[in-house]
């Protein structure tokens, strides 16, 4: 091919932050392309996807209360991701979460005291950190990998809430539908916004944000956590513990998680059902890599998320399209995202070109590329040793 990528100097910051606005656009552009292959105008569909969803105050204010889930795990995972800590089991951790606040909603069904919410909120952080703790644990101790450790625990998280809301915590007055008890007054979140569903859980998220932006940019703990990431022996050399930061990641993410699990619970859903959330968790993994890793750009790319499940329900109803639209559209944005991503150590340039400088003249008796014969390679030194000395003869 005449086209090649050639490994650039140093890495482009310039592309460090075009690369997810060239992901997007490649995004929507290949979107288009699947939207007229199913038959359905591309403007149209677009139109029902990103704009129909925030044709109102209401679509605004769910564009919140689903962002609120994936702005609380994505930014505690970003700290992750920046340390080398891949925590791939935010949804498992998330779903712990909401068991353990929704438990203690339950057994307090019949009290309206006002510390029954932020027992709730402090169970739930408590138990997305001590299901984060077990792949943490099996990392510290085993070495274990604990990408696969958390990932496959999202899995027996899930099953143990199905168990729960088919078994013992099953509302007896719910005509036998696996789900909880709807949560007394005192057990949900207060809305803060008149007329829609969203809830003081959109402030945490704000709040948790921040608090990340402080750690990360203004404490000796985000300088350790970077250090370890990107330079592991210097951490190391530097007397930085690997162990406590695998730790204190975990800790961070899995509480996190948590929280977002019992905001869903005793937010917009009320209850405990066998599926509380549509995958916020993986979700999150996407929304950091686009954000960068950094709080603000997470803040941005998780209301860019959100508006994807928004606008999967709006083109479900309006153009009757599969809620998997919705996922495609996450998928082809990561991987579209990844492969953009290479742009930052590398760049396109015709094959060839440059090659040609100082070739010819080179051992070969020629002129290099700026126009000079080459001494000591055969060049015009050599060519002047083979005319004949007048003296000589």
């Amino acid at each position: 091919m005449p086209i090649e990528l050639s490994r650039r100097p140093s890495p482009s910051r310039a592309m460090v932050y075009l690369s997810p606005l060239l992901a997007l656009g490649i995004t929507l552009t290949a979107g288009m392309v699947l939207f007229a292959g199913m038959g359905v105008p591309p403007l149209a569909a677009l139109h029902a996807f990103f704009v129909e969803p925030l044709s109102n105050a209401y679509g605004w204010a769910e564009l919140g209360v689903k962002a609120t889930p994936l702005l609380l795990i994505a930014v505690a995972l970003a700290v992750g991701f920046r340390a080398g800590v891949w925590n791939i089991g935010a949804e498992g951790q998330l779903t712990l979460g909401a068991i353990c606040g929704g438990g203690i909603a339950l057994l307090l069904w019949r009290s309206d005291g006002a510390w029954v919410l932020p027992l709730m909120l402090a169970g739930g952080v408590a138990g997305g950190m001590a299901w984060a703790a077990i792949p943490a644990f099996l990392k510290t101790r085993f070495n274990t990998n604990e990408i696969l450790t958390s990932l496959m625990l999202t899995y027996v998280a899930t099953l143990l809430l199905s168990l729960l809301v088919h078994g013992p915590w099953r509302d007896p007055d719910g005509f036998n539908f696996p789900e909880s008890r709807i949560f007394s007054d005192a057990a949900t979140l207060p809305v803060i916004w008149h007329g829609t569903r969203l809830h003081l859980g959109l402030p945490f998220a704000l709040a948790l944000a921040a608090a990340v932006w402080v750690l990360l940019a203004r404490s000796l703990v985000g300088f350790q956590l970077k250090v370890n990431g990107q330079a592991p022996a210097a951490g190391r050399y530097a007397g930085f513990s690997e162990r406590a930061t695998v730790w204190f990641c975990f800790a961070l993410a899995g509480g996190a998680a948590g929280l977002a699990g019992i905001v869903e619970v005793s937010g917009p859903i009320g209850q405990l059902l066998p599926a509380i959330s549509p995958g916020y968790g993986f979700t999150a993994i996407i929304v950091a890599f686009l954000g960068r890793l950094h709080p603000l750009g997470v803040a941005l790319a998780a209301h860019l998320l959100a508006l994807s499940y928004l606008g999967g329900e709006s083109a479900q109803i309006t153009l009757n399209l599969p809620l998997a639209v919705t996922g495609v559209f996450q998928g082809m944005l990561l991987f579209f995202l990844l492969a953009c991503d290479v742009l930052i150590h590398y760049r396109f340039r015709w094959r060839g070109y440059g090659r040609g400088r100082g070739r010819i003249g080179r051992g070969h008796g020629g002129r290099d590329g700026r126009g000079r014969g080459r001494r000591g390679h055969g060049g015009r030194d050599a060519r002047r040793n083979l005319e004949p000395n007048p003296a000589a003869a």
